[in-house]
């Protein structure tokens, strides 16, 4: 998982979803697990 100052090009990655948690922000995508990120 990477620590990205903005996420914006990894939600637009099909198959991606962006998902709070605990106050973080969190790019989750099944079908390609390289593009898991966190924000925050």
């Amino acid at each position: 998982m990477k620590v990205r100052a903005s996420i914006r090009s990894l939600k637009n990655q099909p198959g991606s979803q962006v998902v709070k948690r605990k106050g973080r922000i969190y790019v989750i995508n099944k079908g390609n697990p390289r593009f898991k990120a966190r924000q925050g």
